[in-house]
């Protein structure tokens, strides 16, 4: 027969360090991502410049169509052909249909790729198209 006294079991209570260390990298990757989701705007489309033009604040979930010069569609960073466009548009629409397109265009791109886009946008059933533009340099 064991007849020793056998210790409880210690209690720590709620350890504060470790929930500061999670919640610290969680607050790291929610920022990066949040970067990461604004910056859809691509570097080598330089959008005409209008004199009045104001700068609305990008959002996350903005859906952001990039036209090059040279008739490239580039949508999430990623080059799409019209099927693709449409058939992605589509399923946007029916998930949120009121979901707001931002079409931004190379000043020096023929204005029947902006058209097509635009066609594009109303097949998928996709009603809220803005243009992008830029402030005139002074």
């Amino acid at each position: 027969m064991n007849f020793r006294n056998q210790e409880e079991p210690r209690v720590l209570g709620f350890m504060i360090a470790p929930m500061v260390d999670i919640l610290l990298v969680i607050l790291c990757f929610f920022i990066v991502t949040w970067n990461f989701a604004l910056a859809e705007n691509e570097l080598d489309v330089r959008v005409p410049s209008a004199a009045k033009a104001n700068e609305p604040q990008p959002y996350v979930g903005q859906v952001v169509i990039n036209v090059k010069a040279d008739g490239t569609v580039i949508v999430n960073r990623q080059p799409k052909s019209s099927a693709e466009l449409l058939d992605q548009l589509k399923k946007l629409s029916q998930l949120y249909p009121d979901q707001a397109v931002i079409v931004r265009g190379d000043e020096a791109v023929d204005y029947k790729h902006i058209v097509e886009v635009l066609d594009i946008c109303r097949q998928a059933d996709i009603w809220n198209v803005a243009f992008a533009t830029g402030r005139p340099e002074q």
